[in-house]
C-alpha cells in the first residue's frame, strides 16, 4: 500500500513508523513547510493508493477534496472542520471518490461508542438520573471538547428525547443539555468518561488511551479497508466490514 500522510505531526509520523514496519510505502509526508506539494497531480505522480489525513482544522477540507480530484480515497481523522464536512461528501460522491471519517479510530473507542449509546438507552426511562462528560487530553491538542466527546455526546442525544444539545462547561446550560467538561493536561493521550448521577448514586463508563498507536493503527486498517471502495464510510462501516 503507498500512502500519503497529510499531516505530519505527532500523529502524522506514528503512522509513518507503524505503516512502514507493516511493509508499506511512504510516498508522500505532507507539513506545513511543503504544503505547496498537495496538488492532485502530485498526488497521481506518487502513485498513492489512499491518503491519511491528520491535520489542522483550517487545512482539512482542502486537504481531503484535493483527493477527491486526484481520484485518491481518503481516511481523515482531523476534528473542528465539520461545518464542512457535509460538503466534502457531495464533493466525494461527484468524483465517485471514496471518504472515511472518523472522531477517533482506536478499535476500543468505537466500541465504548456502542456501549455509550446502549446504556443511553437504559438511561432513558429514568428522569432522576442527570448525564455529564469529561474529556481530558494532552495541552498541544487544538479543539475542546474533542471530537470523540462530541461523538459520545450525540450518541446519548440519538437515545434521549429530552435531551438536544451539549455545551462545554461543568453544569448543563439547560436541562436539556448535556455538560462536557474538557481539561488539558501533558503528555495525556486521551481520557472520556461518561456519568450519570442521581441522589442515591452514579453510573461511570470510562476509556482511557494509553498511547497514540490504536488511533494510528485504526487509521492504517481504515486505509486498508477502504482502497478499492466508493462512497462515505464510518468506522462501524470498518468494523462490520472485517
Amino acid at each position: 500500500m503507498k500512502i500519503a500522510i497529510l499531516g505530519y505531526g505527532k500523529m502524522g509520523k506514528i503512522i509513518d513508523e507503524l505503516a512502514t514496519a507493516q511493509g508499506h510505502q511512504i510516498v508522500l509526508k505532507i507539513s506545513s513547510a511543503n504544503q505547496n506539494l498537495l496538488t492532485a497531480q502530485h498526488l497521481q505522480h506518487v502513485q498513492a493508493d489512499v491518503a491519511i489525513e491528520f491535520s489542522r482544522p483550517e487545512s482539512a477540507f482542502d486537504n481531503i477534496t484535493t483527493c477527491f480530484m486526484a481520484g485518491i480515497p481518503v481516511v481523515s481523522g482531523t476534528t473542528a472542520w465539520l461545518d464542512r464536512y457535509e460538503e466534502a461528501c457531495e464533493i466525494c460522491k461527484e468524483q465517485k471518490g471514496a471518504f472515511l471519517y472518523a472522531s477517533n479510530f482506536s478499535l476500543g473507542v468505537n466500541i465504548f461508542f456502542s456501549v455509550n449509546q446502549k446504556l443511553a438507552a437504559l438511561m432513558q426511562p429514568h428522569t432522576d438520573y442527570s448525564a455529564k462528560m469529561l474529556e481530558i487530553h494532552h495541552t498541544e491538542k487544538l479543539d475542546a471538547p474533542s471530537g470523540t466527546a462530541i461523538t459520545l455526546a450525540e450518541g446519548i442525544i440519538a437515545e434521549n428525547p429530552k435531551l438536544n444539545q451539549w455545551n462545554l462547561g461543568t453544569e448543563a446550560s439547560e436541562e436539556s443539555s448535556i455538560p462536557i467538561e474538557a481539561q488539558r493536561i501533558a503528555k495525556v493521550p486521551g481520557t472520556h468518561i461518561v456519568t450519570y448521577s442521581s441522589e442515591v448514586d452514579q453510573i461511570i463508563i470510562k476509556h482511557e488511551a494509553k498511547s497514540r498507536k490504536g488511533f494510528a493503527l485504526g487509521a492504517i486498517t481504515a486505509a486498508k479497508w477502504l482502497i478499492g471502495k466508493e462512497g462515505i464510510y464510518s468506522m462501524q462501516d470498518l468494523i462490520n466490514g472485517l
